[in-house]
């Protein structure tokens, strides 16, 4: 076959592809033809052949067209069609429990919750007691030999349990998930008959078809791993109620391939998550955080949020990331979600190239937000930084202190207004010691994290009023303010008190 005949024949193919191929085999054609002075009739009728697709290629798409193609963002339906075999009712938990436990690494931790939120809108429930189960599932890792032969341990106590499953109750159904799925799963589920589904670290969007299918009594698995599943649009939902710290998963699988290590082969090729669909888990998170400090009267009520400047331009430059306008919405929604917070920031004055306009600003910042506490100082240029590589510490000193003492001021005249507000309320006060300005005075921090003095006299004991006590450090004491300054709110005390306790008084 001539090779302008294969690139014909090419066109068979996918566009991108078709396109790649086309221009590879029509330079290589091109360059293959021999040169005469007097082209014969089959060489014309090559020619004709030639240009007439050539005409078309140029009026046709182009590259960008493909690529543009190529990197539009797919949009998954909400509910996607069944396969023929399964019904939409059959894919529903209808209410069957399901009992999650993990083993190995945190990416098994946040796997759980992944598999968790797709099970939880296919309306199943979470059981955290084993017996009342209807579905238990391992999230199983193969990092070394023991942690496998830890679920085959496992695996023969969930024999016996539902061996004796009763006839009255639903079929207990048993599913390994995660790595130990990927790498041995014919011997899984040859070994172990009583292992009704396997899903792979990409196969978690399939568990409520898997499940499904295994109600029919076959054993069911998908372990295909993906090059593109990143549960970008899966919002893991949190599975442990006592968890003080979460994970956000950026990325899956690995293309490192050490010589000693097993996850390439588990978890698959390596590809990001997009970065909207981060930024979106991390505010959900945010949002929660800020929802547990309004509803715990354990947790202080007081957030840090370094500001820097009140000029957007210069916040640019420091290259923060926000601006001014979405540093100010942030802080109406905090004290939407916590009323009475407490704030505090930081503050630079004479950056590289800050006017007198950019000083005002963050001047009227200080007034708009009326900040508890702040950290104020003078720019400072430090070596190694982007600043002084890149940028001129062009604010003379004279200035960049003026504008700090104009800044201190301003801070000290919001943060005392804002103080005002407390005088003549009781607080709740956790007791750190003496005053470090007095030795007959206490010094403790109220639910704002606000420093808060008063004497060191005998009190009442909330829990037993006929007991005098006096305070010692860790103690909670009821307060009343009368009055305060910039730094601090002043008082007399009333009772020792009980985190507790103190809720019906303050």
């Amino acid at each position: 076959m001539h090779p302008l005949q294969c690139v014909l024949q090419a066109q068979k193919w996918g566009p991108l592809a078709s396109v790649s191929w086309l221009l590879l085999r029509t330079c290589r054609a091109l360059s293959n033809l021999p040169s005469t002075a007097c082209p014969s009739p089959e060489k014309q009728q090559e020619d004709g052949v030639r240009k007439d697709f050539s005409s078309r290629l140029a009026t046709g798409p182009t590259f960008q067209h493909f690529l543009r193609s190529a990197s539009a963002p797919q949009e998954k339906p909400d509910m996607e069609d069944p396969p023929p075999y399964v019904t939409v009712e059959e894919l529903l938990g209808r209410q069957r429990k399901v009992y999650l436990e993990t083993y190995g690494c945190q990416m098994n931790v946040n796997d759980t919750e992944i598999a968790w939120s797709v099970l939880q809108k296919s309306g199943y429930l979470r059981t955290r007691n084993l017996q009342e189960a209807d579905v238990i599932l391992l999230v199983t890792c193969s990092i070394r030999e023991k942690a496998e032969q830890t679920i085959w341990n496992r695996l023969q106590q969930l024999k016996a349990l539902k061996t004796k499953r009763l006839r009255s109750r639903v079929p207990l159904r048993i599913g390994i998930l995660g790595c130990m799925a990927e790498r041995l799963k014919e011997e899984i589920l040859n070994r172990e008959k009583m292992v009704d589904i396997l899903a792979g670290p990409d196969a978690y969007r399939d568990l409520p078809r898997l499940l499904a299918v295994a109600e029919s009594g076959q054993q069911a698995a998908n372990v295909l791993l993906s090059l593109d599943e990143t549960y970008a649009d899966v919002m893991p939902v949190q599975t442990s109620p006592s968890a003080t710290s979460a994970f956000v998963s950026i990325m899956r699988g690995c293309d490192n391939m050490c010589s000693y290590c097993i996850v390439p082969f588990t978890r698959g090729r390596e590809r990001s998550r997009p970065v909207a669909s981060i930024l979106e888990e991390v505010r959900k998170l945010s949002e929660q955080v800020l929802q547990l400090i309004h509803e715990r009267d354990n947790i202080c009520k007081q957030i840090h949020l370094p500001a820097q400047s009140g000029s957007s331009r210069v916040l640019e430059a420091m290259r923060r990331g926000y601006s001014r306008e979405a540093y100010v919405e942030l802080i109406h929604h905090i004290r939407e979600s916590i009323p009475g917070v407490s704030l505090s920031s930081d503050f630079i004055a004479g950056f590289c190239g800050e006017t007198e306009e950019d000083h005002l600003q963050t001047v009227s910042l200080l007034r708009e937000v009326q900040y508890n506490m702040g950290f104020l100082f003078a720019y400072s240029m430090r070596q190694k930084t982007r600043a002084y590589h890149r940028l001129k510490d062009d604010v003379p000193e004279e200035v960049k202190l003026r504008r700090l003492e104009e800044l201190i001021t301003v801070f000290r005249e919001e943060a005392t207004k804002a103080n005002m507000a407390s005088v003549g309320s009781t607080q709740l006060v956790l007791v750190e010691g003496h005053s470090k300005r007095s030795a007959t005075d206490l010094c403790g921090r109220n639910d704002g994290n606000l420093k808060v003095i008063f004497p060191d006299v005998e009190m009442e004991d909330i829990n037993n009023s006929d007991v005098r006590v006096r305070a010692q450090p860790g103690d909670y004491v009821l307060v009343k303010i009368t009055s305060t300054s910039s730094q601090t709110l002043k008082g007399h005390v009333l009772c020792r008190t009980t985190l507790k306790d103190s809720s019906a008084y303050c």
